[in-house]
């Protein structure tokens, strides 16, 4: 069931997910999950799934019946699909290994009511590239840039289908014009912090496809630890029975 280098992590419920060091459980990856809220009868989509975090935290949540999770990475994809018989969820995720700027024929367009995305954070030609692949994928728009990602988002989805993301607030302009330009609205915008003393770090964002221009609406900061630096209330319920023991 483990390759080399691989480890199973608790996900609550009785849930365990195969990680390594390559693929791992973020927590920006927990705070979309939770921030998507998919509801019960979503068609939804997690492009650039890697080891399956979201769509596993989704049904360990019991929010939907079945996932699509696309990811270019065959490792990856591997670790998902081993996780799902791991967690006896065969037929629940589907796993497509495929570059999301390839997935005509491969998914139906416009049948969608939900799609999420944990991107790359640096642009292409920013920072420091990494020489390790997995790394350089995840964390560089080396294979998959913001355009890419709505323009993907854009084709799949319904009307008034949802994509959610997280960034980093030095790309909110870059995101929210992108989301536009693919006929996306930005319509929730909210922003992370490590404690109320600090800046923040991250962005949640959602957009409907076809939606009214306008009417964004800005949630309270979602803090992640308090003034004591514990666990914030809402972190806590975020994580839920996730990594119990470290809470």
């Amino acid at each position: 069931m483990l390759n080399e280098n691989e480890k199973t992590e608790p996900l609550g419920n009785g849930m365990r997910i195969i990680v390594s060091d390559e693929h791992k459980l973020w927590t920006d990856t927990v705070l979309l999950a939770s921030f998507s809220a998919p509801k019960r009868k979503d068609n939804a989509c997690d492009l650039g799934s890697g080891c399956g975090s979201i769509p596993l935290i989704w049904l360990r949540n019991d929010s939907l019946s079945h996932v699509t999770a696309v990811e270019i990475q065959e490792k990856a994809c591997s670790m998902l699909e081993r996780s799902i018989k791991l967690n006896n969820l065969e037929g629940k995720i589907d796993v497509i290994n495929s570059d999301l700027r390839e997935l005509d024929g491969k998914l139906k367009a416009g049948s969608y009511d939900l799609v999420v995305c944990n991107p790359p954070y640096k642009a292409e030609g920013a920072g420091i590239k990494s020489k390790n692949t997995a790394q350089l994928i995840a964390r560089h728009e080396s294979m998959c840039t913001v355009d890419d990602i709505a323009a993907a988002a854009s084709r799949l989805l319904n009307f008034s289908g949802r994509l959610c993301m997280c960034q980093r607030p030095e790309r909110l302009s870059d995101v929210i014009c992108t989301m536009r330009k693919y006929d996306i609205e930005p319509k929730r915008l909210r922003f992370v912090q490590q404690r109320p003393a600090k800046a923040p770090k991250l962005f949640l964002i959602e957009g409907k496809r076809g939606g009214r221009p306008g009417g964004l609406v800005v949630e309270p900061v979602l803090f992640i630890e308090d003034e004591n630096r514990d666990f914030s209330q809402e972190m806590i319920n975020i994580y839920g029975a996730y990594k119990e023991e470290y809470i």
